[in-house]
């Protein structure tokens, strides 16, 4: 273990997490506008129907194989009685469909973004460095799972990355498990690390604010098809009220101007005649008196 490595593992890890929260601190306060995905579903969808449920899914599948994987110690799989050839085989099959499945469906949303003209012409030089950093992180992770099956010499990531990177979490890292690991997860990890460094500026921020509540929000009626209930006639479940439709009548009343009765128009009508009537008479009084 020499200088190299505790920087590599033990200092940029943590300049990396710090990176990310302050980033996405950063990006919150300042640039709310510009978090989002900047959807171009508008100018192609029959494309973007296949390949974005293909990424989005797979990259899932690859977050839930990493958890497996670096969060689980290899006692705990031990202890229910699953052996390590049958995690392996398991880790290869379903990790392998998975990176490949990401893979194919950043490929076709890559190929979508160059052929579609509107599309191209909305891509900036952020979302290209985006593209490449996803493509290099999903590429080595691949390789370091072919490579850790056919080849012999790879060293298990389950008792080199796997500690190294729970100790991070503790303030407690564990720079010589992480050292003696294959070059390929070297590789993979520093990738994978640039890759959450560069992360709050980029459109994947997007990741952290996914619209999980659509799952559950109420249907939204935009025009009824029977009646609308008066107001206070029904009591209605929260979240499940006719938005808009009290207020608009609330506001037709509070803006329309008040009916002027036939009977008060004849009452105004008469008050004024016989207003008219005596400054007649207070008239005639006055010439009478001079």
């Amino acid at each position: 273990m020499n200088v190299i490595d505790i920087l590599l593992w033990g200092v940029l890890p943590y300049v990396v997490m710090l990176t990310l929260v302050g980033g996405l601190i950063w990006r919150y306060k300042y640039d709310q506008f510009g978090w989002t995905t900047r959807s171009s579903q508008l100018y192609e969808s029959r494309l973007l129907r296949i390949a974005s449920p293909l990424f989005h899914f797979g990259i899932l599948a690859v977050l839930a194989g990493h958890i497996m994987g670096l969060v689980i110690p290899k006692s705990w799989t031990e202890a229910v009685g699953m052996s390590e050839h049958a995690y392996h085989f398991l880790a290869l099959s379903i990790g392998s469909v998975a990176g490949v499945g990401t893979l194919v469906g950043l490929v076709l949303l890559i190929v979508r973004r160059r052929l579609t003209g509107p599309v191209f012409m909305a891509t900036t030089n952020n979302d290209k460095f985006m593209y490449v950093m996803l493509v290099g992180a999903l590429l080595a992770g691949l390789a370091t799972t072919v490579l850790s099956v056919f080849d012999p010499s790879t060293v298990d990531y389950r008792e080199t990355v796997s500690p190294w990177f729970r100790s991070l979490w503790i303030l407690q890292p564990d720079v010589g498990a992480m050292a003696a690991a294959s070059t390929s997860f070297h590789v993979h990890v520093l990738w994978g690390m640039a890759l959450f460094a560069v992360w709050p500026f980029t459109r994947l921020v997007h990741a952290f604010t996914a619209p999980l509540h659509y799952l559950f929000r109420p249907y939204i009626v935009y025009r009824s098809r029977g009646d609308s209930p008066r107001a206070g006639s029904v009591n209605y479940r929260r979240g499940w009220e006719p938005i808009g439709t009290q207020d608009r009548a609330s506001t037709r009343r509070r803006t329309r101007p008040p009916r002027e009765h036939s009977g008060s128009t004849h009452s105004g009508s008469g008050q004024s005649r016989s207003g008219r009537e005596r400054t007649g008479s207070e008239r005639s009084g006055s010439e009478r008196t001079r």
